[in-house]
């Protein structure tokens, strides 16, 4: 039987305060999602510049090949390079080895992607050796006068070959032999000119004390041209397609290339004071990184700034469509 509440119980439960009900929860808000574009990954960028103002007499038959401005000429190179945010090695003089600029561009061929760039500038002699292909029309390779010894072009267009698939390349030569494969006499040097050219004389001499060595280089160069995609520099340069090698080749280079080098091969790539006569006009055009055009249109200017003598050449190969409309130099 209950307990009956007194009348002061009674009194106390009239006045408590009634149970709270529970609030009722809010729908939790929806959360909306934002598309957010993803930012484009900027192109890697990355440069080499070679410039000698002499070479090892031990590796030239005893010539040291005295030049002026090279080493002005692969600086001022790397400064543009920097500029516009690439990342540039320089190699000057006795660091200016055979080993160490296939060292560069190998490094840049195993870590450039498609859309990136690689910027290549060389300043120093051009030189020749004979050819053991039996494919060059003069018999003659041409090469890069490095400090220790030659760089033949085949051996550099063979390395070229081997950047990705849609890697950007830019070659700025300013060396004599940088033209077409057709060996015209030159006119003598007016007095005061240095002419970027190791003298007939000395490259048959050079040769002849190295042959095995740049006889075995050559064949090293055409067993890699019988498995790999492979261009042939001379024919390049002359924008024509002399070599069977080129035929075969030019559908498969997967880099687009664009080189502009110094003169054509009857004339002479003269050196300076401050810089070569070609690298001087170069700097000029990109004026501090002023100039607006795209890469013909650079060509052409540099080229009407040149004397007579020295006629600057442009050549594309690969998928160069898209690079040769843009902005010179630029990431």
């Amino acid at each position: 039987m209950a307990k009956k509440r007194t009348s002061s119980q009674r009194y106390r439960a009239a006045k408590a305060p009634a149970a709270r009900k529970p609030a009722a929860r809010k729908p939790a808000a929806r959360k909306t999602s934002k598309t957010t574009k993803a930012t484009p990954k900027k192109p890697v960028a990355l440069a080499l510049h070679v410039g000698l103002n002499s070479v090892d007499p031990a590796a030239y038959s005893g010539w040291s090949g005295p030049l002026a401005a090279c080493e002005f000429d692969a600086n001022d190179m790397a400064t543009i390079a920097t500029s516009q945010g690439m990342t540039p090695t320089v190699l000057l003089t006795k660091d200016a080895t055979r080993g160490n600029a296939l060292a560069g561009i190998r490094a840049a061929a195993r870590r450039l992607k498609a859309g990136d760039l690689f910027f290549l500038s060389y300043s120093g002699h051009g030189g020749q050796v004979d050819d053991v292909s039996g494919e060059e029309d003069d018999k003659l390779d041409e090469t890069w006068c490095l400090f220790d010894g030659q760089l033949i072009d085949d051996e550099l267009y063979l390395e070229l070959s081997r950047f990705a698939k849609g890697v950007r390349v830019l070659v700025l030569s300013d060396s004599c032999h940088s033209g077409t494969v057709t060996r015209a006499k030159r006119p003598a040097p007016e007095p005061g000119e240095r002419p970027k050219l190791m003298p007939p004389e000395i490259a048959e001499q050079v040769y002849a004390d190295h042959k095995d060595f740049y006889d075995r280089l050559q064949r090293d160069v055409m067993k890699a041209s019988k498995s790999a995609a492979f261009l042939d520099p001379d024919a390049a340069l002359a924008h024509v397609t002399v070599s069977g090698r080129l035929t075969k080749i030019a559908a498969r280079c997967k880099a687009a290339v664009i080189l502009i080098s110094g003169c054509q091969d009857n004339q002479s790539s003269l050196d300076g004071d401050r810089n070569g006569r070609f690298t001087e006009e170069v700097l000029k055009v990109w004026n501090g990184g002023a100039y607006r055009g795209n890469y013909a249109k650079f060509h052409a200017e540099i080229q009407a700034r040149m004397p007579r003598i020295q006629s600057p050449n442009l050549f594309q190969l690969g998928a160069t469509t898209a690079f040769a409309m843009q902005q010179p130099l630029s990431v």
